[in-house]
């Protein structure tokens, strides 16, 4: 798949499923990763496609798909809102990037890449003065992507079990 064979579009309600579909891809990807740390959901795909499907209203929120450009398959969404202050954070307003997605099958061919940079425009536009996103530590391939596209790290989250005995 080289690059001209997909196009990123904003993502309408007959996305919705197969959207879900790699959402629930997404969150067991984590599951997977560590799984006292991440939701573990029963059907992620249409709890997903029903909360998109909300948030699909909100002109707060840029939602966007990459398609093969003959229009056949959804391979890859992202989701982001602007998002206000946040004392408990310490983070001024910002666009945040929630999610992204790329099918496994076709990852390497910059839909990622494209999707991100593409978010961070619209997020931009809406008047975000700055993107933040969060990655599990494990997926390096990911934090890989966002450094090249200029992300910097600035937080690392760690968790304890209650009950670890220490």
């Amino acid at each position: 798949m080289s690059d001209d064979t997909f196009t990123v579009r904003a993502m309408t309600a007959p996305d919705l499923p197969a959207v879900g579909k790699l959402a629930g891809k997404l969150v067991r990807m984590h599951h997977e990763l560590d799984p006292r740390r991440f939701l573990e959901l029963r059907n992620p795909e249409a709890g997903y496609a029903r909360y998109l499907s909300g948030e699909l209203k909100s002109k707060d929120v840029v939602l966007l798909v990459a398609e093969r450009t003959d229009g056949s398959e959804v391979v890859g969404y992202t989701y982001a809102r602007l998002e206000p202050r946040n004392y408990n954070d310490l983070l001024e307003a910002a666009g945040q990037l929630h999610d992204v997605y790329v099918d496994e099958s076709v990852r390497g061919h910059g839909i990622g890449a494209a999707l991100v940079s593409e978010t961070v425009r619209r997020l931009t536009e809406k008047g975000a003065p700055r993107v933040v996103l969060s990655t599990a530590t494990q997926n390096e391939a990911a934090q890989r992507l966002f450094k090249k596209l200029g992300f910097r790290t600035t937080m690392l989250e760690m968790t304890r079990e209650g009950d670890s005995g220490v």
